[in-house]
Formats: C-alpha cells, structure tokens, sequence
C-alpha cells in the first residue's frame, strides 16, 4: 500500500487520481510502457472489456492525499497480483505483482491527461470479449507477455 509522502514531491511528470477526489497521486518520470489487458480480473475491476495499465518505477509514484485499499488473489498467470483502489469511491488505481515489487502499473482511467498514454500490446486476447476489439495490428499475446530468455 502506498504511503502518503510526508515531504515535498519532485516536479511531476503526471498526475491522477480517483473519481471522488479522496486519492490524489503524483508521478516524477513519465510512463513507461503500457499494454491492454483482456484477462477475465481486468475485465471485473474495470467493469469493461479489459483494463489499460501503464508502467511506472513504484519509487516514481507518491500519493499526495488520501489513501489506498488493496485487495491482493493470484492471477490467471499464476502470480499474485495486489489491486489498488479508492476506498471511499471504488475507482480502481493501481495494480502491483510481488514478483516485481519495482514497478506499479495505474489505471489510464484515472489520469488527469489520459492522452499521454499510448499501450504498445495486448495480453490474454484469446480471453477478449467480442465486442471489445483492440487494433489488430496491435502486437498481441494470446496469453500473458512472454518473459525474455
């Protein structure tokens, strides 16, 4: 769970937060990659046909106010995977997997400037929905990304 920077925060390169404004997050690189995902816990937290996270370096990401609730099952992969959201409006935030505790992936949906994101593939398609087409020219992965040799 994120804890509330108590100091000053670096410039910020992007900012969010949640739908009712409790949660308020800063982030001091720009976003590294970012990738749809069509796995059936995605589908459930976003409430759609799949969830679009964008990378950051965890050290990167402060919350400026409020705080987080986490909810943490292990995946289709295999591997645990820690949800964070608002606790008073629900808005998913963030997502992290202990496997790679140096990076947080957010939820497009709650940055202030959703433009500055542009996912680069598409994982789990072959558990999309039909009526959630991405771009087929789009680099995609019938199951989870494969990890490099």
């Amino acid at each position: 769970m994120l804890a509330l920077e108590e100091k000053a925060i670096m410039t910020a390169k992007f900012t969010g937060g949640c739908l009712c404004g409790f949660v308020r997050y800063e982030c001091s690189e720009h976003p590294q990659s970012a990738n749809y995902c069509h796995c059936p816990d995605c589908r459930h937290t976003t409430g759609s046909a799949f969830n679009i996270g964008v990378r950051v370096a965890a050290e990167a990401l402060h919350l400026v106010s409020g705080q987080v609730k986490s909810f943490t099952k292990v995946a289709d992969s295999g591997n645990k995977i820690t949800r964070e959201f608002c606790p008073e409006c629900g808005s998913p935030l963030f997502t992290r997997s202990p496997a790679h505790p140096e990076n947080i992936y957010i939820k497009a949906g709650s940055l202030d400037d959703p433009t500055l994101v542009k996912p680069a593939y598409q994982i789990w398609t072959d558990m999309a929905v039909p009526w959630g087409r991405i771009d087929p020219a789009l680099q995609s992965y019938p199951k989870g990304k494969p990890k490099p040799p």
